[in-house]
């Protein structure tokens, strides 16, 4: 074969490899998680979700180019007291029948940073909770693991992109209980995202 039909054949698999994979977050297992901690003077609140979904576009040779939006179905938060969940989820506090989902949606990364198959940076986007829409950055681990897939859902042939966060955000700026309770519930709320998406193939 020619070198003049060689070069365009290499330059058609480059394009194709660099082409951004679609990872979807629901997780079939149900393992893909969000924890939050209120640590009042009073008492310290500790809670997860599980209802967790969205898609994120990844591209492994770009990974600054990363976009997506995860979401959380509201209802399924929840904390080990009964009573404490009950008056989460109500109308008093997040509302879930009117706001049944907390979301983030990614609009660009910065202080990209990538060895190997691991990239840290900060994504910029846009944070909805109880009707109320932030701007806000988060410091994010995105992790590709090629072809391992299978070794998390058995049958299944494809890609993972695992993704890793810890942020802090304010209920006062959701209009949550806004100045209420505080000596109970505390105003700040850590969070954490540790979940994995698949590209199928």
């Amino acid at each position: 074969m020619k070198l003049t039909h060689i070069i365009p054949i290499a330059c058609l698999a480059t394009t194709a490899w660099a082409t951004p994979q679609s990872f979807d977050f629901k997780d079939p297992k149900g393992v893909n998680n969000a924890v939050f901690k209120l640590d009042a003077p009073l008492e310290a609140i500790n809670g997860s979700a599980n209802g967790i979904s969205g898609t994120v576009s990844f591209d492994p040779e770009n990974p600054g180019a990363t976009t997506g939006k995860i979401l959380v179905a509201s209802s399924s938060l929840t904390v080990p007291n009964p009573m404490q969940k009950e008056h989460l989820l109500s109308g008093n506090w997040l509302d879930v029948a009117k706001y049944p989902e907390i979301s983030f949606e990614t609009k660009a990364l910065n202080h990209v940073k990538t060895e190997g198959n691991i990239t840290t940076a900060e994504a910029t986007g846009t944070f909805s909770l109880h009707g109320v829409t932030r701007e806000i950055a988060v410091p994010v681990k995105l992790t590709y693991l090629a072809d391992k897939l299978s070794a998390r859902v058995p049958n299944l042939k494809g890609d993972l992109l695992v993704i890793r966060a810890n942020f802090v955000i304010n209920r006062n700026d959701f209009d949550i209980q806004k100045g209420q309770y505080e000596d109970k519930v505390s105003p700040t709320i850590d969070l954490s995202l540790s979940i994995a998406g698949a590209a199928t193939r």
